[in-house]
């Protein structure tokens, strides 16, 4: 998410730092220091105020010239997953992560320009059309009144949201269906 222009300036930075020590570390990427980056290049691009889409694109340190002296490693083990789950939870994990990289790839829906249109697979969707985020809440928080003390409970799930007025929504939505204990405060 950091624009190639900070990348580049560290470069810059260490190169002159280090050249102190030896000279030709000025020639060297980042001094001759190894710099480890970690991410996930399908989240988020930098944000570019005002910016066209070849403004962001061009922004990534993929468009850097540091990007040819990268060395890529990619995770394929989601190893929090698989704690204390079973090989059929496994494998569905397996064939929704596989699912997410293939649309990531562009392997399914048409070729397009960045926008095309992707069928969720009928086990992703919500089916009631009345109460959308009711349905939501009462999936991910199942049995929400019995373990409302349960700091645990909320620890272990998560609801992600695209905007705050969304993340609003579901906060009162959950809210009310949290019994309350009424307090008169003495006046």
């Amino acid at each position: 998410m950091t624009h190639r222009h900070c990348f580049e300036a560290l470069d810059r930075t260490l190169r002159d730092i280090l050249r102190t020590q030896h000279l030709s570390n000025e020639f060297k990427v980042f001094g001759g220091i190894v710099v480890v980056f970690g991410g996930d290049f399908r989240q988020i691009l930098p944000v570019i105020p005002i910016g066209s889409r070849h403004d962001i694109v061009n922004s990534s340190l993929n468009f850097s010239y540091l990007w040819n002296y990268c060395k890529v490693l990619k995770l394929n083990v989601n190893m929090r997953l698989q704690v204390g789950s079973t090989s059929n939870d496994n494998n569905e994990v397996w064939n929704f992560a596989d699912w997410i990289l293939s649309i990531g790839d562009g392997k399914i829906g048409e070729p397009n320009d960045g926008e095309c249109t992707i069928e969720i697979p009928d086990d992703l969707l919500i089916k009631d059309g009345v109460d959308l985020v009711g349905s939501l809440i009462s999936f991910t928080y199942l049995d929400i009144n019995k373990s409302v003390f349960d700091g645990a409970y909320f620890q272990e799930r998560v609801i992600l949201a695209s905007t705050h007025d969304v993340v609003d929504t579901i906060n009162e939505k959950i809210m009310s269906m949290i019994p309350s204990i009424e307090t008169h405060i003495p006046e």
